[in-house]
């Protein structure tokens, strides 16, 4: 008895330290988590500048600067926000000319008349320091949720820009509003004179609560993940993985999740109407074992998912994998390193999650 005793004590032990490592038994690739830098106050965005610096945000108002896994103890930036709910500052992207601009823009929430609002505005790197050049693009609606926030830059140089429907459904199908889009934008803010509607940023529309932006590195096709309906009009999940396309209407508030009416553009993947993901931040990988998948980082799903992608231009889930359920909580983002690794950021410390040691942290994803 007391063998017996020993031996299932020993399997319990491993079982529980391969959970704590991040190893997960039923998928195919086996992966661990090791941290880069913790003790992060509620972290949205981050990405690699060209000398090696990790930029990132975090919602209170701050961008920090990791250089050799340590958080600068100054922040290169701090921005005046209105850190309520879902808001504050969130999404981060580095202009592709970087080196010779030392451009950095940001999107955030701010307080203004009593009223919620976001924007996009454009720092410079002088000196180590960020500073407020310009703003890109404003009043954009705003709420205690479904800000939306995730910005991005494409395979053309154009900006991309998430908005939420700011718990007002019917915005996302009003081409005069900002709310509930993707949007498309020059670099300094103006409107491209290729944009589907002449003299609109709106690139595509019909969106809930979009945070997630990739494009494929080859073939340049472009996803996006948005959160489905907690619910609103009486429905629940339909979390939806997108291709996104010029002047096409993705059906939010008149459709959700596959199936809806033909003048709307049907997701690639949803989580159906039983289970929520949450997506937010996502990638598909330019190398490594999951080149030519899209990973999404999940929120309350407090997993990655690998959609393993097919077809000639990517544009179809053959099959789907589960990393990380529950080992490591909320997800926020996912971003590659020059080098080809895998990061991962957890968002705990937001109010909805349940904060480990250390967190939030910088996760770098190591391949066994």
């Amino acid at each position: 008895m007391r063998r017996w005793w020993f031996l299932t004590t020993v399997a319990l032990v491993a079982v529980s330290a391969l959970a704590w490592r991040g190893w997960t038994a039923d998928a195919q690739t086996p992966v661990q988590v090791e941290t880069v830098v913790g003790d992060l106050q509620i972290p949205w965005e981050a990405e690699f500048g060209p000398d090696g610096r990790i930029f990132l945000t975090e919602r209170p108002g701050r961008i920090r600067i990791i250089r050799d896994g340590r958080v600068d103890p100054q922040p290169w930036a701090e921005i005046q926000v209105a850190p309520v709910g879902e808001g504050g500052l969130l999404g981060l992207a580095l202009a592709p000319d970087f080196p010779q601009t030392r451009f950095v823009y940001v999107y955030h929430t701010y307080q203004d008349g009593g009223g919620l609002w976001n924007r996009v505005v454009r720092l410079v790197d002088r000196n180590g320091r960020g500073q407020t050049d310009r703003v890109i693009i404003d009043r954009i609606p705003g709420a205690v949720v479904h800000d939306g926030g995730r910005i991005k830059f494409g395979p053309d140089g154009k900006l991309y820009v998430t908005t939420g429907d700011a718990r007002e459904p019917p915005r996302a199908q009003d081409r005069s509003s900002l709310n509930g889009k993707v949007l498309r934008l020059n670099p300094d803010g103006t409107v491209p004179n290729d944009n589907p509607f002449p003299g609109s940023p709106v690139f595509s529309l019909g969106h809930r609560n979009p945070q997630g932006l990739a494009w494929h590195p080859q073939t340049r096709t472009m996803y996006e993940a948005e959160h489905g309906p907690s619910g609103d009009l009486g429905l629940c999940c339909r979390d939806e993985i997108n291709v996104i396309e010029a002047g096409r209407n993705y059906g939010w508030p008149e459709a959700s999740g596959k199936g809806g009416a033909p003048r709307f553009v049907d997701p690639i993947a949803d989580s159906g109407a039983n289970e929520t993901w949450a997506p937010s931040g996502i990638l598909v990988p330019s190398r490594g074992p999951w080149r030519d998948s899209l990973l999404v980082a999940a929120l309350r799903g407090s997993q990655l998912r690998r959609l393993i992608l097919v077809g000639p231009e990517f544009a179809r889930v053959a099959s789907q994998e589960v990393y990380f359920q529950g080992e490591l909580g909320r997800l926020r983002d996912i971003f590659q390193g020059p080098d080809g690794t895998l990061y991962l950021l957890t968002n705990n410390t937001d109010g909805r999650g349940s904060p480990r040691v250390n967190d939030d942290r910088l996760l770098k994803i190591v391949f066994r």
